[in-house]
């Protein structure tokens, strides 16, 4: 194995992309690599815990190298990011670490046994030439629509306890031409987030209405259909909204474009989330991005909770209060209603839904079945007759 000890140690001086010594793989890798020659047996083992690390993400070496490549944040990505340009060193050091990474790419499994020469049967994997300076290039060009870091590995997160962001590794599959009825509000939604894309300035949004008709599936579906524009969205639960300044701290001067996604928003009185939300969309001394936005969905139109004791108080200024609280849905420059559908929409959602699910129930039945349905669950809503013909599609309700 002394031939790859030179190689070892060359692996040992990246810069740019530091990152990858601390990769599972690359860990094994170089204790395979720095193992005596003597010690066979010992050489096999770390063989085979090298193939099996690589196993688990796939057979190819060249692909995870790639992958990795398309992933990494690195010091020369983050100049990119910021609005900069590298230096003539860190594009030396770039392109010089790249011929090391190509070399890893075309690490040959069977010249490496041959080398290790145990006299047992090891395991291989693929691998082959790559121009990785090539595939580095196009990818770095290609950072505004598919991201970087881990934003090239997901598209949808939310916020743990800390601010920093969590990948939603399986989110909701949710598309647009499964959604039917709201074309027109949905539409509106779409032509405000191209505007985000675009860079054309965008509205915050508000999606407001009856429960069940589609405001979050309709912000899902879009994020959905535009990722591979350069769209990421970051769910933000209403306790969390104290982080947003960070949030939008560390989002500014991204390629990317992001909606920042609150989910059945609303407030209590005396709510001090109340004032952090209202600052971040208008007012505050650190604003939102460019590339920001934020969208809320809800069943309140004025997003705060009001009592008749809320009116009747004791509050000498009484006007001014209820003018505060409805202030915060005013800041919103986009409200987009959903309202619970009439007879002839719900109809016409059950009837399309029932043909994607392949039900052949006589119509006038099927529509009568809805609607007691609808009576006994709530009423009607996109979301109740997608849940009648997925129960009547799995033979739960007849």
């Amino acid at each position: 194995m002394n031939k790859y000890a030179f190689f070892n140690s060359r692996l040992g001086t990246l810069t740019v992309f530091r990152k990858l010594l601390g990769e599972p793989l690359i860990i094994k890798l170089r204790e395979l690599l720095s193992c005596e020659d003597w010690d066979k047996l010992r050489l096999a083992e770390l063989y085979c815990g090298f193939v099996h690390e690589l196993y688990l993400t796939g057979d190819s070496l060249t692909d995870w190298v790639l992958r990795y490549i398309s992933g990494d944040e690195n010091p020369y990505v983050g100049r990119i990011i910021s609005g900069g340009v590298p230096g003539r060193l860190m594009e030396e050091s770039l392109t010089n670490e790249l011929k090391i990474l190509e070399e890893l790419a075309a690490l040959d499994s069977g010249e490496v046994a041959e080398a290790i020469n145990c006299g047992l049967e090891l395991p291989r994997w693929e691998s082959r030439r790559e121009d990785l300076t090539a595939a580095c290039r196009r990818r770095i060009a290609e950072i505004p629509t598919k991201g970087y870091g881990i934003f090239a590995k997901y598209h949808m997160f939310t916020l743990d306890g800390d601010g920093a962001l969590v990948p939603v590794r399986h989110p909701d599959p949710q598309t647009l031409d499964s959604l039917y009825g709201y074309e027109r509000e949905r539409e509106t939604v779409m032509r405000n987030t191209l505007a985000l894309i675009e860079g054309r300035g965008a509205n915050n949004v508000l999606l407001y209405g009856d429960a069940g008709t589609g405001k979050s599936s309709t912000v899902k579906a879009i994020a959905n259909a535009l990722k591979d524009r350069g769209l990421r969205l970051i769910e933000v639960r209403k306790n969390q909204l104290y982080l947003l300044p960070g949030l939008m701290d560390s989002l500014e001067g991204s390629p990317l474009k992001y909606i920042i996604f609150i989910d059945d928003l609303s407030f209590g009185g005396g709510d001090a989330d109340f004032a952090a939300l209202k600052a971040i969309l208008e007012g505050s001394v650190s604003s939102r991005g460019a590339n920001v936005a934020v969208y809320a969905t809800s069943n309140r139109r004025h997003l705060l909770k009001e009592s008749m004791g809320d009116r009747d108080g004791d509050d000498i200024h009484a006007s001014d209060t209820r003018q505060e609280q409805l202030s915060l849905s005013a800041r919103f420059g986009l409200t987009v209603t959903f309202l619970r559908p009439e007879h002839e929409l719900y109809c016409e959602i059950v009837e399309k839904l029932a043909r994607e699910h392949g039900i052949t129930m006589d119509r006038d039945r099927l529509l009568v079945k809805a609607e007691a349905h609808a009576i006994r669950n709530g009423g009607r809503s996109p979301r109740t007759a997608r849940q009648f013909v997925e129960m009547l599609s799995q033979g739960v309700i007849e």
